[in-house]
């Protein structure tokens, strides 16, 4: 960031959408101009060869009604989207299975098994991009590896004009400094008040004063009460580092995360790079943001799962 003459930081103002693709002609790109060129040569011909049966007037008359639709398919824009990719992603999502399994069901039945008469229709196999998470928080993706940054965020209404150049200055050096692919999230989930008031609740019984169990309690009501008035949120930001098919390294993706956070250390920002375990809890979270995680985490599909031992009164012994 540059600065004049009196040491005020100059402001410039830079346009959102960078991606932008340029525009060719009649300010219009190019996959633009070829929408309008494709309808122009199919129009071209039907006039060709429905000019001598059907009457000019008709033709041209819907030739304005096909030239508004084909214009308004270039030119419009939904959802941030142009709209024939819009209207693309829109019959892939009705061509779609509504159902999906991660069971394979498309295996065919052998021939000895009587097949039921049903017309149910049995459920798409689910193919996740993920194959497969380590114990240091990499992510396959087929050919290329993953990793995940948590970190906090920063108030900067409660910093200093210095303060805030220097953050944003730092956070444009780590931009600058990325030349793969990289994502960052910002959401909001729920926080489970209630469990954590039940969890405060257990252990003021194991205060060694009673003081420090009556404001433990009192502090599970607060909690408890909370969560029944409002709905309290937290504030998630993960950074998704990925590595290129190319890329040498057995932890190249962990240590590109590695970088992203000694490269945020400088913003005032809590960052660590989250293992196997934080990286599926994180992942399960995103899936399903409504739902509170629950302590322990998930057992794998061949993990057996043990339970306490049942509580036996002890037996009474009697004497002759």
């Amino acid at each position: 960031m540059n600065r004049d003459r009196g040491g005020q930081p100059v402001t410039a103002r830079m346009p959102a959408d960078v991606d932008a693709p340029d525009k060719v002609l009649y300010g219009l790109t190019f996959r633009q101009l070829a929408i309008v060129a494709v309808a122009a040569v199919v129009f071209y011909g039907g006039w060709k060869v429905l000019h001598a049966v059907v009457p000019a007037p008709v033709l041209l008359g819907a030739g304005v009604v096909l030239g508004g639709l084909v214009f308004g398919l270039a030119v419009g824009r939904r959802d941030g989207l142009p709209m024939d990719v819009w209207l693309a992603y829109a019959v892939r999502h009705w061509r779609a299975p509504r159902a999906l399994s991660t069971t394979d069901t498309t295996g065919k039945t052998p021939d000895w098994v009587q097949a039921p008469a049903s017309t149910v229709t049995l459920p798409a196999p689910l193919t996740l991009p993920a194959d497969a998470i380590d114990e240091h928080g990499e992510i396959s993706l087929g050919a290329v590896k993953a990793a995940m940054v948590a970190a906090t965020s920063v108030n900067l209404a409660l910093r200093t004009a210095d303060e805030q150049a220097a953050l944003v200055d730092t956070f444009g050096r780590w931009l600058n400094s990325l030349s793969t692919p990289t994502q960052i999230v910002v959401s909001a989930q729920p926080v489970d008040l209630h469990s954590a008031a039940r969890t405060l609740a257990h252990a003021a019984d194991a205060m060694p004063h009673p003081a420090l169990a009556d404001a433990a309690a009192d502090h599970a009501r607060f909690l408890d009460d909370l969560a029944q008035r409002r709905d309290p949120l937290r504030r998630q930001v993960l950074i998704v580092t990925r590595t290129t098919s190319g890329e040498r390294g057995e932890h190249a993706a962990r240590r590109r995360a590695d970088q992203a956070v000694r490269a945020l250390s400088g913003l005032g920002v809590a960052t660590r790079a989250l293992d196997g375990r934080a990286a599926t809890a994180a992942l399960a979270a995103a899936a399903d943001p409504y739902r509170p995680s629950r302590p322990g985490g998930l057992a794998a599909p061949d993990a057996a799962i043990t339970g306490p031992p049942l509580w036996r009164p002890p037996s009474r012994r009697t004497s002759s």
